[in-house]
């Protein structure tokens, strides 16, 4: 799922050579349209609310954590605590 500023040929076929499909609305510009799976895209909603909510916390915010297994460590302690609310 992404914003329409990431519609482009090449991030729709890196997405479909995963077997994965591309929720991406079209670009205005765009001359052929995609379709759009629109209640899809509409859960895309939540996923910002739950970005937007893990970054209240300031460790996960600022990245103080260097390795990629301790900063998974501090979001999963956040999204704990947000799921204990």
């Amino acid at each position: 799922m992404g914003d329409a500023a990431y519609d482009s040929d090449a991030l729709r076929s890196s997405i479909a050579a995963k077997g994965a499909q591309a929720v991406i609305p079209n670009n205005p510009s765009r001359a052929i349209k995609y379709p759009l799976n629109k209640p899809l895209y509409a859960e895309r909603h939540l996923i910002e609310c739950c970005f937007s909510k893990l970054k209240r916390f300031r460790r996960v915010a600022t990245r103080y954590e260097k390795t990629a297994r301790n900063y998974f460590a501090i979001v999963t302690i956040a999204a704990t605590l947000l799921w204990l609310r």
